[in-house]
């Protein structure tokens, strides 16, 4: 179902709790609203659909992905990026890492561990500050 997007700047900036079994309905909201902005938006972090749970969705060249519980555990190659975001107005600057690795659950909640780079990685950083209270 497509959801109203939050611009609450108060409820985007708690930290989402973890996900669970009981929250995968939340995925196919993400891709529904995605799908809907698609013209604007790249990514999607559960909160900002209401939901304050550790869920994100992100193009993966090409392909909507989501993962429950991402945590960045290595990260290299820093730059800085200016980033809009579809729950605040404007752009802001915001310091990213041009590879990262990233360990989360996949919709049947089995643990993995991916690299991303580039683009795609840039996106996922952007989403996991989402479910950290980071607004940028």
């Amino acid at each position: 179902m497509i959801k109203t997007i939050i611009r609450d700047p108060i409820f985007l900036a708690q930290k989402s709790a973890p996900a669970t079994m009981s929250d995968l309905p939340v995925a196919q909201d993400l891709r529904d609203t995605l799908n809907a902005h698609r013209d604007g938006c790249v990514g999607m972090a559960a909160n900002m659909i209401g939901v304050a749970k550790r869920i994100i969705i992100f193009d993966d060249n090409g392909s909507a992905t989501v993962i429950f519980n991402p945590e960045i555990v290595k990260c290299s190659g820093a730059y800085e990026a200016e980033e809009g975001c579809l729950s605040l107005t404007g752009t802001r600057k915001a310091k990213r890492f041009r590879s990262i690795k990233v360990q989360f659950q996949n919709e049947r909640f089995e643990t993995r561990l991916k690299t991303y780079t580039g683009f795609t990685a840039q996106i996922i950083q952007h989403e996991i500050d989402h479910c950290n209270g980071v607004l940028i």
